[in-house]
């Protein structure tokens, strides 16, 4: 559109479809053109619609998941994902090294005299690993319930700056997540031990 001299400018998801065809009502060339995108369009967000309402129904019916969504930033999407992902949570013997294998480690290079610490390792399930991100991405920037996790992440932010400190807090989710499924226990929202039953 732009490239017709058309701006579309700040439109909503709803008010989209209807400000594109004000914008091409006197050019009927243009209008041939974008009629076809514009069903593309309309086709592939009812697409996607159903296929969210199938995700949300699969997380509802899911134990497991239901109890990694009790963590703050984790949502159906991450739970599923970090549930096919793990698949046999007895597979890691500590819940320390579900980090490690989705590449949310330091990479180390080792040779004679040089020992040195880098950028995570990059390493593992890269799908993963985004989710991880942007769980702990979520629950740093826009989560309002405050937690002990989320005072951890803020402490690390300060001391060694935001970036590092959501891959760091997307590391500790990995770990907790994993605790959650194995102990069969939801998240604690404070740092106070739990009476034994």
């Amino acid at each position: 559109m732009r490239n017709f001299g058309l701006k579309v400018g700040m439109v909503g998801t709803v008010r989209f479809e209807a400000r594109i065809q004000e914008l091409v009502e006197g050019l009927p060339d243009l209008a041939v053109l974008v009629e076809p995108l514009l069903v593309v369009r309309r086709v592939l967000r009812q697409q996607l619609s159903v296929l969210h309402r199938r995700l949300l129904a699969v997380v509802r019916n899911d134990e497991v998941c239901r109890r990694l969504m009790t963590t703050p930033g984790v949502g159906p999407l991450v739970a599923l994902t970090y549930r096919t992902t793990v698949d046999v949570p007895a597979r890691f013997r500590k819940s320390k090294s579900v980090g490690a294998v989705f590449g949310l480690t330091c990479s180390r290079y080792q040779s004679g005299e040089i020992d040195w610490s880098g950028r995570i390792s990059r390493c593992g399930d890269e799908m993963m690993r985004v989710m991880l991100y942007e769980a702990a991405q979520t629950l740093l920037t826009r989560s309002t319930r405050w937690s002990w996790l989320k005072a951890w992440a803020m402490q690390v932010a300060r001391r060694r700056g935001k970036k590092k400190a959501i891959v760091a807090l997307a590391r500790r989710l990995a770990v907790i997540l994993h605790r959650i499924w194995v102990d069969g226990t939801e998240f604690r929202w404070t740092r106070e031990a739990v009476p034994a039953a």
